[in-house]
C-alpha cells in the first residue's frame, strides 16, 4: 500500500518548510515513516531502512551568524522516540567503516539545544568517509555561502536515495544510500537547485540539478503548489 506523508504530520514544526508544506512523498507503509520534530530540523524518519526519508531546514544570515560560534557535541545517540525496531544503534556503526553523516549538519546549528540534537542517529545515513568530510563538506560550506548571501530565510531540504537493493550495516540492517542530495530554495527569487552526489569516496560534485530533475530522480515533491 502506498501513501503519502500529508502536512498535519509536522504541524508542530511547519515553520521548516516553505509555506509550512512538506513534501509529498510516496511511502509504502511498509517504510514505516514517522515524522520527527527537533528545534531546528525536521526529519521524516523510515524504519525499515532506519535513516531519515529527507531532512528539512530553514535557514538564514542570522542563524548561521550564530552557528559559527558553535562547539561540536559529538555525541551520536539513538533517537529513544524511535521504537527499538524501527532505529539505528551505536553499535550498528562500530567498524562499519562508515562515517555517520548528518544531513542536517552541526556546522547549521545555531544553538547548544540544536547542535546536541543534531547527533541524533535519526538524522545520520551511512556515508563513505572521505566523501563525508571533502565532498559532501563542500556542498554543506556551499549552501551555507548562499544562505549568508540571501535576502531572507532559505528552505534546505536533503536526505538519501537508495538502490533497489542496499548493502545494510550494522545487526539493525542500516540501509546504505547510493546516492545523496541536498535541494535549495530561496523563497525571494523563487529559485530552486539541488545537489546530487554518489556515496562514493572518489564522488566529485558536479553541476546542480534543476528541481524539475530531483523530482524526477526521486519521485517527491519537494515544494508542493510551490513549483
Amino acid at each position: 500500500m502506498v501513501g503519502t506523508a500529508s502536512a498535519g504530520d509536522f504541524t508542530a514544526c511547519s515553520q521548516f518548510f516553505a509555506n509550512g508544506k512538506p513534501p509529498v512523498v510516496p511511502v509504502r507503509a511498509e517504510m514505516l515513516p514517522r515524522p520527527l520534530c527537533f528545534s531546528a530540523f525536521a526529519v521524516l524518519h523510515s524504519g525499515k531502512s532506519r535513516t531519515p526519508i529527507y531532512v528539512a531546514e530553514r535557514l538564514n544570515r542570522a542563524l548561521l551568524l550564530d552557528a559559527r560560534d558553535g562547539q561540536r557535541t559529538n555525541e551520536f545517540f539513538a533517537d529513544a522516540r524511535l521504537p527499538r525496531g524501527e532505529r539505528a544503534e551505536l553499535e550498528d556503526y562500530q567498524g562499519s567503516g562508515f562515517d555517520r553523516g548528518h544531513l542536517a549538519p552541526a556546522g547549521d546549528m545555531a544553538t547548544p539545544e540544536s547542535m546536541a540534537q543534531s547527533f541524533s542517529l535519526s538524522n545520520v545515513v551511512p556515508q563513505y568517509p572521505v566523501n563525508n568530510r571533502k565532498a559532501w563538506a563542500t556542498i554543506e560550506k556551499a549552501t551555507r555561502r548562499y544562505v549568508m548571501r540571501a535576502s531572507g530565510d532559505v528552505f534546505v531540504i536533503t536526505g538519501p536515495v537508495f538502490d533497489s537493493n542496499p548493502p545494510t550495516i550494522g545487526s539493525h540492517r542500516v540501509w546504505v544510500p547510493q546516492h545523496l542530495f541536498k535541494l535549495v530554495y530561496d523563497p525571494a527569487t523563487s529559485r530552486a537547485w539541488a545537489h546530487w552526489l554518489d556515496n562514493r569516496d572518489d564522488a566529485t560534485p558536479g553541476r546542480p540539478l534543476n528541481y524539475e530533475e530531483l523530482v524526477s530522480r526521486t519521485g517527491i515533491e519537494f515544494l508542493p503548489g510551490m513549483k
